[in-house]
């Protein structure tokens, strides 16, 4: 055993290495890690049944009988609440544990919120931390951003139609 090694006294769970593996292996937050087409089919799932809800609210404002272009956009529009919350809540994980890593010192809590202490990461935790960041993290992230930007575009397209209506 090496004693010259720092002991690291932040609990295992809220080590930020170990709440990395944590987010990266739990059910909800790998769906940003997945390939393209995998990561696209839930959020395209997700709008869809969010159309159960967005429907009939669209119908009762826009009978699809009388105004069918009215009813597919505001269904459309609303049916994106969903899938948008549902990301938001995955970038905010994310975005979380990107702080947590590139911080160089990791605040913890002993046995309660009321004794919070900080540790300085030493350089060579803090090196691997940030190479987690730069090449796992930071991809996540602006794939996250990108599907906002396209969900943006998707209302913004939505608006214009609507306007020349």
């Amino acid at each position: 055993m090496n004693s010259s090694a720092p002991v690291c006294p932040v609990p295992a769970e809220q080590q930020p290495i170990n709440e990395y593996q944590e987010l990266k292996e739990s059910w909800f937050f790998r769906w940003a890690t997945l390939e393209l087409k995998a990561y696209l089919k839930p959020t395209f799932t997700l709008w869809l049944l969010s159309w159960l809800i967005a429907a009939p609210v669209a119908a009762v404002s826009f009978p699809p009988a009388r105004y069918p272009i009215q009813f597919f956009l505001s269904g459309a529009m609303g049916a994106l609440v969903i899938p948008s919350l549902a990301l938001i809540r995955l970038y905010l994980g994310w975005i979380y544990i990107c702080n947590r890593l590139s911080q160089e010192t990791v605040f913890y809590e002993e046995s309660g919120w009321y004794d919070g202490q900080c540790w300085q990461k030493p350089a060579e935790v803090l090196q691997r931390d940030r190479l987690i960041v730069t090449y796992q993290i930071r991809f996540l992230l602006r794939r996250l951003q990108l599907t906002f930007i396209v969900i943006a575009s998707l209302i913004l397209a939505d608006a214009m139609v609507w306007i020349f209506l």
